[in-house]
């Protein structure tokens, strides 16, 4: 028994430190292992399986919106990067630039993408001429390169995955109906498919994606009580297509400028899932991104036809479930704690004393509850289980949000709610970055985003005492 607590063991407790908790957990699963190139990460097939399952949900998603998917290169040139002075200002502390093609220096500077506006805007350039060109509905699933000070894996990596959706259209309301459109598809899917409650709202002025016109995001609220921006969806405007010359000509036979959309999330999903459903035995996965759904653990396998019955279920489960049998020469409870460690959400037992009854043990990863069911049953309850897990770890995840969500009326309280309870906290704001400075400079808070579902929590700003103009979701992010 010794060997087999060692396993969870080597894992550190969330309450006692939490960020230790995290890295236990993404090495002691196998998500990552640590690149030999600084602030990198290299995704391990069982972590690289639930970033498949995220991308194959959220293509369907978008191809039922319409969208098709494209590849664009990787190096944008610097002359192309500097056409758009907002969105170049924000992004040149992040670049990372080549400048040498083998041993000979290049007559102009490549920036390895940290996104790829520029390069949609030059494509759309040459190929929309006439209002019967749009709109253009494309997304690009690529990898994106920020050269960051500090990094973690998932939640900020020099190299991650993403998609980025980039969509041109005729007028203003076509762009912020499909900016809007997007997000929603992300909040439903994080809270459909992840089990991760969000809110939606607008990201502030000093907040939002730079040369956008606006940003929306999806904030969602970790175990620890700091926010993560799970997901954003920008509206552009016509500033990039002033920029890079995007025209159309109208149905009245003028000339005009296209209106611009962009969309991403990354690999980070994969850190909200572990920080969200996690415990101090490892991984909860919701089943609809579970790698594996159901693992069948045979007990004592050597007796004669434990195995055979393992696979026998494995072959009749796998119309229903992702299913695999752990058939190594391990102790079954070191497998009960190694796949629990992995996040399997439900896990099947049968030994000799279960195949004389008909029967088999199921047991809920996210509550070790256990189930005597009858083997004729099993296509039938395995479904209802998974189902039940899902909906329950939402609602577990919304719980803790609201539990932790506060509300500040001025500076002082809020100071003191945030170094006491971490947490989102709704304020009213004036609408002065100066305000917003103010906090963020005090608590090392920032303004998540201001939420569409307002509340009045108060008549004044948390800040200056002036009248309110927004209620706003304040948080420590990462």
């Amino acid at each position: 028994m010794a060997k087999e607590k060692k396993f969870v063991e080597a894992i550190t407790s969330m309450e006692e430190d939490f960020a230790q908790w995290y890295t236990d957990i993404i090495k002691k699963a196998d998500l990552v292992d640590y690149s030999s190139v600084r602030g990198c990460m290299i995704i391990r097939p069982y972590g690289y399986a639930i970033w498949e399952l995220i991308q194959k949900e959220l293509d369907r998603r978008f191809k039922e919106t319409g969208h098709e998917n494209v590849y664009m290169p990787m190096f944008i040139p610097e002359s192309l990067l500097q056409k758009e002075k907002d969105h170049v200002e924000g992004f040149a502390p992040e670049v990372a630039w080549v400048t040498h093609g083998g041993s000979e220096p290049l007559t102009e500077r490549l920036c390895v993408r940290p996104t790829s506006e520029t390069l949609f805007c030059d494509h759309y350039k040459n190929i929309i001429q006439s209002y019967r060109d749009l709109p253009k509905l494309y997304n690009q699933w690529c990898s994106v390169v920020r050269w960051e000070k500090t990094t973690r894996p998932f939640l900020r990596t020099v190299e991650f995955l993403w998609q980025e959706g980039h969509t041109v259209h005729a007028t203003a309301e076509e762009a912020e109906e499909e900016t809007l459109r997007m997000l929603n598809v992300y909040a439903s899917f994080c809270e459909d498919f992840l089990a991760i409650p969000v809110i939606k709202g607008k990201k502030t002025e000093k907040e939002k994606f730079a040369g956008a016109k606006a940003t929306y995001t999806i904030e969602s609220l970790m175990h620890d009580g700091k926010a993560l921006q799970s997901g954003t969806s920008h509206n552009f405007g016509d500033g990039f297509a002033r920029a890079f010359g995007i025209q159309y000509l109208d149905r009245d036979n003028q000339l005009k400028y296209a209106h611009q959309t962009s969309w991403g999330v990354t690999t980070r999903l994969i850190g909200a899932l572990i920080m969200v459903h996690g415990d101090d035995s490892g991984l909860v996965l919701p089943p609809k991104v579970a790698p594996v759904q159901l693992i069948i653990i045979p007990v004592q396998q050597h007796v004669e036809g434990v195995l055979d019955k393992a696979y026998e279920l494995k072959e009749r489960l796998s119309k229903v479930c992702r299913v695999k049998v752990d058939d190594s020469d391990k102790m079954p409870g070191w497998k009960f704690s190694e796949h629990e460690m992995r996040g399997v959400p439900l896990r099947l037992e049968v030994g000799p004393k279960d195949i004389e009854k008909n029967q088999v043990v199921l047991v809920k990863r996210e509550n070790r509850e256990k189930i005597f069911v009858s083997m004729d049953e099993l296509e039938t309850v395995i479904p209802k289980l998974m189902d039940e897990i899902q909906q329950s770890l939402y609602n577990k995840a919304l719980r803790l949000r609201e539990e932790r969500t506060f509300i500040a009326k001025d500076l002082d309280e809020f100071e003191r709610i945030i170094n006491e309870k971490q947490g989102f906290i709704k304020a009213m704001w004036c609408g002065d970055q100066a305000c917003e400075d103010k906090v963020k400079e005090r608590t090392a808070a920032t303004a998540r985003c201001i939420p569409f579902e307002q509340e009045k929590v108060g008549d004044k700003c948390l800040c200056c005492g002036e009248e309110a103009r927004h209620m706003v979701i304040w948080g420590r992010a990462y």
